[in-house]
């Protein structure tokens, strides 16, 4: 089943990690909202500057930022209630994690690329 998924931390840059990921995401037929600094429209997809612009459910978030960049939409992430968050290599933070399972979201520690060749995304 196609899940709605929010690339925050999203690039136009094909070696990027954030950009294979959608590339794969939409491979598999699931819906893809980019979101980036600059909201610019990656793949033919519209971008977004902010997850609170998508105005759709989003059932799985999938990170590019570093913590440090996380931590200021923390806020903005849990408006939007996601079922889960993916923390990619990099993205990593105990504290945010256990700020987003403390409310119910699940959280994991994994690679969506990883996750996707090996049907373990759904």
């Amino acid at each position: 089943m196609p899940l709605s998924v929010a690339i925050i931390g999203a690039s136009h840059k094909p070696q990027r990690y954030a950009y294979k990921a959608q590339k794969m995401l939409m491979d598999f037929h699931h819906s893809v909202f980019p979101v980036s600094g600059n909201g610019r429209e990656i793949l033919g997809v519209a971008g977004f500057s902010s997850i609170l612009d998508i105005g759709h459910p989003i059932d799985t978030i999938t990170l590019y930022l570093n913590p440090e960049r996380h931590l200021p939409i923390k806020d903005a992430i849990l408006a939007c209630k996601p079922r889960r968050i993916i923390f990619n290599p990099g993205t990593e933070s105990t504290a945010l994690m256990r700020a987003y399972q403390a409310l119910g979201i699940e959280t994991l520690e994994a690679c969506t690329l990883v996750m996707l060749t090996t049907d373990q995304f759904e």
